[in-house]
């Protein structure tokens, strides 16, 4: 009964009006009037405990957007390249590199693999002018992000410490395919943010 008692107490504490001199028809909010309860099983009341974002819980689920993304716009045109989204994804945290620039790059020399390379497989990048194959998208994909991240000692004087349209620039030069960098970036744009902020995510403090 006593539990009940203050049950009843504690809830009408929320519902109390509460009035400041000189402020006049102003609205309180419940969380600034009185703190949260929670109502245990066996009838003790108990303040919530505050939330916080779990670091590796946001990491995952912003990777999760991004894969969806990836394979989203890749699903949309029927692209050959559709189900890479995590090796993209993966490999451009591992090189420091925006998670859309290697799919951009992709639809913008062979539609998503739909026309790749002929004279060599899996190279759906035109890398090394198509003289160069691959195992599997997979491997090509990690390979030209090492290369694109600055991290392959014999190419890293074209792309270490440079931007996207940097990159872009070094990796078709304007000289040769005019407005390359800013139809790569088009599509990155079309594919998604750059940054994407997950869905409110709180783990309860232990």
């Amino acid at each position: 009964m006593k539990n009940k008692n203050l049950i009843r107490f504690v809830q009408s504490l929320v519902f109390v009006p509460i009035i400041f001199s000189g402020i006049h028809n102003t609205e309180i909010s419940q969380n600034v009037l009185a703190p949260k309860f929670n109502i245990e099983a066996d009838g003790t009341i108990s303040l919530n405990k505050e939330k916080e974002i779990d670091p590796e819980v946001a990491l995952q689920a912003i990777r999760a957007q991004k894969v969806a993304a990836i394979d989203a716009y890749f699903q949309k045109y029927e692209m050959p390249m559709a189900g890479t989204g995590m090796t993209f994804v993966l490999e451009a945290e591992k090189n420091d590199l925006d998670w859309r620039l290697l799919p951009a790059i992709s639809v913008r020399e062979s539609t998503g693999g739909k026309f790749a390379c002929k004279t060599k497989g899996y190279n759906s990048f035109g890398w090394g002018s198509c003289k160069i194959g691959f195992k599997s998208n997979e491997e090509a994909i990690a390979t030209i992000a090492k290369n694109l991240g600055g991290n392959n000692p014999k190419t890293e004087h074209h792309y270490a410490g440079k931007t996207v349209e940097e990159i872009l620039k070094k990796y078709n030069p304007p000289s040769i395919v005019p407005r390359y960098a800013e139809q790569v970036i088009s599509i990155m744009d079309a594919i998604g943010d750059a940054d994407i902020v997950p869905a409110p995510l709180a783990v309860a403090n232990t």
